[in-house]
């Protein structure tokens, strides 16, 4: 009877550290199964809190990937504010150039109180809605005292290539006109360096190099019209920039494969066709 008694007691472990070399007695533990896995789960959750604690409540946090500190939040913030403010702006343009567009087409005005009202829910404060009131006001009298007296200039809006004033590109000798079908562009040849010049008022849309025609420059001008110059030596203006009539863009130069000589290869482009600039410019 008392050998099943002690069978069913615990069964304890002892956990003894010896000096390997003098086998002096350092350290022992005793433990049951039971205790050693409670003190087991103690410890990883201790540690687990006292990770948590550290990431969750100190600036460590901040070197985790992905984790935003509080200068991207106040960054965020600001950035936020700025979207807001910029909508408002847009939102206020785009009111006043429809109603301009309306007023010069002769059409009836949007009303500004109901845009402001109906669009997305959004109602601007009221100063911007008189002030734009008064703005629209303002415009179609203008407008219509235009007209009266014929002032305004709409005929010379989208004025026809011929009644266009070009600037030369560059003062030389044509070395080979246009034809049609087999060179639909004019040489100009001049001494290497000289400055070729916008031919009108436009924005850069291509500034690149080629092997086969060197440094090119392409200027987008207004009424559907490209101009383009090839073989330069050196480009002055790069893609985007705004040019006038009569700056300076690029150099005579001799670059590229398709050349034989110091030329300005000149091509005019008038709503995506070739035309003669000779027929509109004096070289």
């Amino acid at each position: 009877m008392s050998k099943e008694n002690k069978d069913k007691r615990p069964r304890r472990f002892r956990l003894a550290l010896f000096n390997d070399k003098t086998h002096e007695y350092l350290f022992n533990i005793h433990f049951t199964r039971t205790g050693f896995f409670v003190t087991i789960v103690t410890i990883f959750t201790v540690f687990t809190a006292a990770i948590y604690s550290l990431i969750a409540f100190t600036p460590i946090r901040t070197f985790i990937p992905g984790y935003p500190d509080a200068h991207s939040k106040r960054a965020a913030i600001q950035n936020a504010m700025r979207i807001d403010s910029l909508e408002s702006v847009i939102y206020r343009w785009e009111l006043y150039s429809e109603n301009l567009r309306r007023v010069v087409e002769g059409e009836e005005p949007l009303k500004i109180d109901s845009l402001i009202n109906s669009s997305n829910g959004k109602s601007g404060p009221q100063a911007d809605a008189a002030e734009l009131a008064i703005k629209d006001s303002l415009l179609r009298q203008q407008v219509k005292e235009e007209e009266q007296f014929d002032i305004s200039g709409r005929d010379k809006r989208n004025l026809p290539i011929e009644g266009l004033h070009f600037f030369t590109p560059l003062k030389g000798v044509v070395s080979q006109g246009y034809d049609p079908a087999l060179h639909p562009y004019i040489d100009i040849t001049a001494p290497a360096g000289s400055v070729v010049k916008a031919v009108l008022d436009g924005t850069v849309i291509n500034d690149s190099w080629s092997d086969d025609t060197g440094y090119t420059i392409q200027i987008q001008h207004n009424g559907d019209l490209i101009s383009i110059y090839k073989h330069n030596e050196k480009l002055l203006k790069k893609t985007g920039e705004k040019v006038t009539a009569g700056s300076p863009i690029a150099l005579v130069g001799n670059t590229g494969k398709l050349t034989t000589g110091e030329h300005l290869h000149f091509e005019l482009w008038y709503q995506g066709e070739t035309v003669d600039p000779a027929r509109y410019i004096s070289f």
